[in-house]
């Protein structure tokens, strides 16, 4: 371990030394986003990242302009292809005073994170964005020994991969594991053995390649891949709180299965997700496909207060809208400026605005087969209730019974000998748990002053003479407020 005083360190004799032991690894350049970023994210970004607030010495690493700019002792933090000439070498391979990260923070680079620091800084120190801003391109396929091995360009990749660890590739599958993998694969299950025996039957040169496109084909294709697609929206056929009841969003699940097996571009995927009723003429699928965004957990408990809840769900369709849209988190923003990517408070409750202002509308979708199986059952509920008198007098004169007119005179009669005649009591006393209870003159009782959420009323009667048959409680309008 080295031991650099303040004051007396020589910056190019420590990292001589420390390169005896931690020598410049040799092959392809390192990658920024990949090698490097991490190692500073972990150990650096917390001090010395996006977060102004918790920024020391005004230094920021995340940024090349900052990382590479002259500081107030003169030196840079990071000067490219000049490792005797950083600072943050300095200080990473310090024990003394000025050590960095300091002991206190129990975050201490190893020996590897130090030398591929070193590395990074001497093959120029090149700052690359955060990966999720960096749009995909096609790469160049790499050498390999084995040329015959590759069927496709992707085997290159493995292949090389492989080779670089020492390993052969396996001997090739025989037909119907094959079969099974790629069932497994593209539909979620194993192939029926009629449909194995038929591959197996097949011995056209591109037989297999004929099964790939008929299992693309397949509408099972959709539903095996909606899968991983439906976790990332949080989907459930359920709100998940609390009684946990029924919620019909099935539309949604149905409208990504069928948007993977019509194949549909990623942009207009994406797009009808985030704001299919705002496209011009917007059809009913675009409109049912932004069902992402009501994905979100609901509480129907009676306590709730229902704007708290309406907020963690906001906050919840931020979080996915970042992870699945942005590849990042963006939670963290929501309290400070995100230390470890580049999202500071301010873009966080953009993004919060932004989903805020929106109507959360209900649709009620219908399929041709549900009218035409609602028109059938409305049809024999029609023709029912119309053969219903006929049956009544029909079926009780067969059983020696009274016919359905005399049943319904016989209730006529009793009706009108227990006719309930209704008269207001008026309480003896009134009492609750918040609001003020009047009784006024016609017997009714006035409530006002405060409220709470669960307002308990008593009332107390005298007992009327004669029996008690019925008892009708009525809720009158104050005709003195204005009304709504």
């Amino acid at each position: 371990m080295l031991r650099i005083t303040r004051g007396t360190w020589s910056l190019a004799t420590a990292l001589a030394a420390f390169a005896v032991t931690c020598s410049i690894a040799e092959g392809a350049p390192l990658d920024y986003n990949r090698d490097v970023r991490p190692i500073l994210s972990q150990h650096c970004f917390q001090c010395h990242g996006p977060d102004e607030a918790q920024r020391k010495a005004g230094l920021r690493l995340d940024l090349a302009t900052s990382a590479t700019a002259l500081l107030p002792s003169g030196a840079r933090a990071v000067a490219p292809g000049r490792p005797a000439d950083s600072a943050l070498l300095a200080r990473v391979t310090s024990s003394g005073a000025g050590q960095m990260p300091p002991p206190l923070a129990n975050k201490p680079l190893t020996v590897q994170d130090r030398k591929l620091l070193l590395q990074w800084i001497a093959e120029g120190g090149r700052y690359q964005e955060h990966w999720a801003f960096v749009p995909p391109r096609q790469q160049s396929l790499p050498p390999v020994k084995q040329v015959s091995w590759p069927r496709t360009p992707i085997d290159f990749f493995t292949l090389a991969r492989m080779e670089r660890a020492g390993l052969k590739p396996s001997p090739p599958a025989d037909r119907l594991t094959l079969a099974r993998r790629v069932y497994l694969d593209l539909v979620g299950v194993p192939p029926t053995p009629e449909q194995a025996d038929a591959f197996l039957r097949d011995q056209r040169p591109d037989a297999y390649e004929r099964l790939v496109d008929s299992l693309l084909a397949s509408p099972h294709y959709g539903e095996r891949w909606a899968r991983r697609w439906l976790d990332l929206a949080r989907y459930a056929d359920t709100n998940g709180y609390e009684k946990d009841r029924q919620r019909s969003i099935w539309p949604y699940r149905d409208w990504v299965i069928d948007a993977l097996n019509r194949d549909m571009p990623f942009n207009e995927f994406t797009i009808e997700q985030l704001a299919g009723d705002m496209l011009p003429n917007a059809t009913f699928s675009q409109r049912i496909a932004t069902g992402f965004h009501r994905n979100t957990m609901l509480n129907e408990e009676g306590g709730i207060d229902p704007q708290e809840y309406r907020f963690y769900s906001l906050v919840d369709r931020v979080a996915t809208t970042g992870t699945v849209w942005l590849g990042m988190t963006v939670g963290c923003a929501q309290c400070h400026t995100h230390k470890f990517d580049p999202i500071t408070q301010r873009d966080y409750y953009g993004l919060m605005a932004c989903l805020n202002n929106a109507d959360e509308p209900s649709i009620e979708v219908t399929t041709p087969e549900m009218l035409a199986a609602r028109k059938r059952a409305a049809a024999e509920a029609a023709e029912k209730l119309a053969d219903l008198p006929d049956r009544f007098p029909a079926a009780g004169a067969a059983a020696g019974r009274p016919s359905f007119d005399a049943h319904l005179a016989a209730w006529a009669a009793g009706a009108a000998k227990t006719a309930v005649h209704w008269r207001v009591v008026t309480p003896v006393r009134a009492s609750s748990n918040l609001p003020h209870l009047s009784v006024l003159p016609d017997g009714s009782v006035f409530v006002s002053g405060d409220q709470s959420k669960r307002d308990l009323y008593s009332l107390e009667f005298a007992a009327p003479a004669g029996p008690i048959r019925k008892v009708r409680i009525e809720a009158l309008p104050d005709d003195s407020l204005p009304s709504h």
